[in-house]
């Protein structure tokens, strides 16, 4: 019989219609969950005393640069130029595959100790295949569920180069990573492409078409100087290119109109909220959403900016939007709105289940239900910082931090425990990660 964990006695936010109980069990065999009820009794299971403690769906982090883990904080002052400059046409040259690897395994080490389950892990410093396989070890030896977003460096083209953005996705690279990991349940191969605002035409047809007949999500970025190709998205839709396999990051360049008609289409957005107010991308897109009846997933996107914690991101998502309609309101009526336009239930979703549908893993991830898989994160809501919890939506979203983070399971595997990391040896890994990015930045003179 396949093992048996009983997490019991925890007040228990599923985010699935079964809804919020205030105090429950979850009974996990293998890597799925059987039952969540008020009481179960259980023979031959492993019991884990939740009482006091509140347990969420795993965290999705729906877009990250895990490349730049060694590099952390060293962008905190760059605003979006300075970072192409210094980071892509700089810093990312010097990277190899060891560096890859490193920086991934130490960024997915803090998802998974911060409450993150599924990391989307968007890798464009990957100039060979050696560079590719290295990151996906890095991922893969964490145990973290993984989607890898297949990317393209950009450095400045030498003389007589042909530039980063007239350079068609790699297809068999992308090929060879499918065939080679195809049956692993924690991870995914999809493509971080450049798209129409960053390539030309025929680059971004290349791409679309590519992702289109190999299943696979196609993200880009969108925003950050004017398009190389204006008119490139009606270009694509033209040929038939747009749909729910699109996601768009960041997206602030998109008029109404194009985030109405994509909205239509079923494309998807991902928003990185902290890093877009302080690099200068301008205000997240969660309110323009919402007016359609969409919501962002979220993600850190660089953590050599800011701290890779999902928790954050829901709060500065969400208080920079309401923020933006309390101005509104008061622009319009003169006084203080009645009440707040957007919940703590909408931004812990945003992390959530809205992370699960970028992915287009709904049926897996995001939720807490018997069929899904096991991944969940147990938060102590006895501590100092959390008491008294009045409801535990509003303790979740803007109480917790990472001391509070007791526990995290992974395809029915407890990733952290008891407040630290199952079998791993942090020493060594941080040590190497230092050597890694003492070695990248003095390459460029940046070193401390």
């Amino acid at each position: 019989m396949e093992k048996q964990t009983l997490v019991r006695g925890a007040t228990v936010i599923t985010m699935d219609q079964q809804g919020d109980l205030p105090r429950a069990d979850i009974l996990v065999r293998g890597d799925c969950i059987v039952e969540i009820a008020p009481s179960l009794k259980v023979d031959d299971a492993e019991v884990v005393d939740a009482s006091g403690s509140i347990v969420i769906p795993g965290l999705v982090n729906a877009h990250m640069h895990t490349w730049q883990t060694a590099l952390r904080g060293l962008a905190a002052n760059w605003t979006l130029l300075e970072y192409f400059q210094k980071m892509h046409a700089g810093l990312a040259t010097v990277f190899q595959p060891e560096d890859l690897r490193i920086a991934t395994r130490v960024g997915a080490l803090n998802q998974l100790n911060c409450g993150t389950t599924t990391l989307a892990d968007w890798c464009h410093n990957n100039p060979t295949p050696a560079h590719n396989d290295a990151a996906i070890e890095g991922l893969r030896s964490t145990g973290i569920r993984a989607a890898f977003f297949h990317g393209t460096p950009k450095p400045d083209p030498k003389p007589g180069q042909t530039p980063f953005w007239e350079v068609p996705h790699p297809r068999a690279e992308v090929e060879r990573l499918l065939k080679q990991h195809q049956g692993n349940p924690l991870l995914t191969i999809h493509a971080a492409v450049l798209g129409p605002h960053y390539s030309t035409l025929p680059v971004a047809m290349h791409d679309f078409r590519m992702a289109r007949e190999l299943g696979l999500i196609a993200s880009l970025h969108q925003g950050g100087g004017p398009a190389r190709t204006p008119d490139g998205w009606v270009r694509l839709e033209q040929e038939g290119l747009l749909g729910p396999n699109i996601n768009i990051v960041h997206g602030h360049a998109l008029s109404d109109e194009q985030l109405k008609r994509f909205c239509e289409l079923g494309m998807s957005f991902s928003a990185a909220a902290e890093n877009e107010m302080s690099q200068g991308h301008g205000h997240p897109l969660t309110g323009r959403l919402r007016q359609f009846g969409r919501a962002p997933s979220l993600g850190v996107d660089l953590e050599s900016v800011l701290s890779g914690d999902m928790f954050t991101q829901a709060r500065v998502a969400l208080g920079m939007q309401r923020t933006l309609d309390n101005f509104a309101w008061r622009e319009q009526h003169g006084t203080i709105p009645p009440t707040s336009t957007i919940t703590t239930r909408e931004a812990l979703s945003w992390v959530t289940v809205e992370g699960a549908r970028m992915l287009q893993q709904e049926d897996r991830i995001g939720t807490l239900a018997p069929g899904k898989q096991a991944d969940l994160v147990v938060i102590r809501a006895s501590d100092l910082n959390m008491q008294p919890v009045h409801d535990p939506v509003n303790s979740v979203v803007f109480q917790t931090s990472l001391s509070n983070i007791s526990d995290v399971m992974v395809a029915g595997r407890w990733k952290k425990r008891d407040g630290r990391l199952v079998g791993v040896d942090l020493a060594p890994c941080l040590e190497a990660l230092r050597a890694s990015g003492r070695k990248i930045t003095s390459a460029l003179g940046l070193a401390s």
